[in-house]
């Protein structure tokens, strides 16, 4: 059964490939890129439910990769992650339109959770 297709831009390798795996095997299509560049070409070749990234990447940051994402498909959900977090760039994120910001470390659980969620509340928004 299809979950939802998502989309992962993490530049730290262990994290990108943790939870590609983790995603994978509670259904979900997702694509893994290391860098916003990349995300970027993506987002230009398809449409996704969620994207999860990275906030502090080289290049194009998760801050750009948000605002692509909603200038492309308003409805997407998306959720940033950073071992950086702070008050100010969380309070941009959802400005911006965020979903949800997940600091690092974070808990398996809780992504399975969040992301559930979000593609639960994009699930709705597309029904109605």
């Amino acid at each position: 059964m299809r979950r939802g297709k998502m989309l992962i831009v993490e530049d730290e390798l262990i994290a990108r490939e943790n939870l590609d795996h983790v995603l994978k095997k509670e259904g979900y299509d997702t694509v893994a890129v290391e860098s916003g560049v990349l995300a970027f070409k993506e987002l230009e070749k398809q449409e996704f439910d969620l994207v999860m990234t990275d906030l502090k990447m080289q290049q194009v940051d998760g801050l750009q990769v948000l605002e692509r994402t909603k200038e492309l498909s308003p409805d997407t959900e998306v959720i940033m992650i950073t071992g950086f977090a702070t008050v100010s760039t969380a309070v941009e994120a959802m400005q911006k339109g965020a979903y949800q910001y997940l600091p690092k470390p974070y808990k398996i659980d809780e992504v399975r959770i969040l992301v559930a969620k979000a593609m639960e509340k994009r699930s709705l928004r597309q029904e109605v």
